[in-house]
């Protein structure tokens, strides 16, 4: 009975990060953010993989050369379609907006950033900024696996602007930013050695709750 509730729970939590994280993720990853065995990582992912099996479940599992990524299912491929379609036919909604400004902000940045900022999962609303020409993406120096978002020359066009720097309140807030950055390596730094002293986080006096808004660019931004 033990066994079950700690599977279970394990299974839920692979699951939760996966979903979150949004890219194909290493096992070895996923073992030392867990504390636990490849091999128990290894079990638990053949559980998610069932589960995620059924009929009335819309994503599924992918595993490839020791990586692991949550996709929706094949079959709902013309759904989500339509749906990213639509997309193209409407202005951007506030989530949308919300994470261009953190990315014009604090750009280049990766989704996990953004999402930690944001609180939840981004993918959707990345890949279909992506896919306007509102931002681009390219890879992390220091990480090979991940990607870096920032705004593109057309966003800074259509808005025109000559440069990021040019938003109002820029210098401010890119200082918060890189703050956070501190803060965010200062957890990592505590997980990989639970013994060494946490550095004072930053004060929340110092931590906007939003970054300023961009201007809706609206239908006339090209598709």
């Amino acid at each position: 009975m033990e066994n079950l509730a700690k599977n279970s729970e394990l299974v839920s939590k692979l699951e939760a990060l996966l979903f979150i994280y949004g890219e194909p993720m290493e096992v070895k990853k996923l073992a030392k953010i867990l504390e636990a065995k490849e091999s128990d990582i290894a079990g638990g992912l053949e559980l998610l993989e069932a589960e995620l099996r059924r009929e009335e479940r819309g994503l599924a599992l992918v595993q490839d050369k020791g990586k692991v990524q949550i996709v929706t299912k094949p079959e709902f491929a013309k759904l989500l379609e339509d749906i990213t379609k639509q997309e193209f036919t409407e202005v951007l909604t506030p989530a949308a907006l919300e994470t261009l400004s953190i990315i014009a902000y604090a750009g280049p940045i990766s989704r996990a950033d953004i999402e930690y900022i944001r609180g939840v999962n981004s993918s959707f609303i990345m890949r279909a900024l992506l896919m306007r020409g509102l931002v681009e993406r390219s890879v992390d120096p220091k990480r090979s696996n991940t990607y870096l978002y920032s705004t593109s020359f057309e966003l800074l066009r259509h808005l025109g602007l000559a440069k990021n720097s040019d938003l109002p309140d820029y210098s401010k807030y890119k200082e918060l930013v890189a703050h956070m950055h501190e803060e965010l390596q200062q957890k990592d730094a505590v997980q990989q050695n639970p013994l060494a002293p946490a550095d004072a986080t930053i004060p929340e006096s110092q931590q906007p709750a939003v970054l300023p808004p961009i201007e809706n660019p609206g239908e006339e931004m090209p598709e």
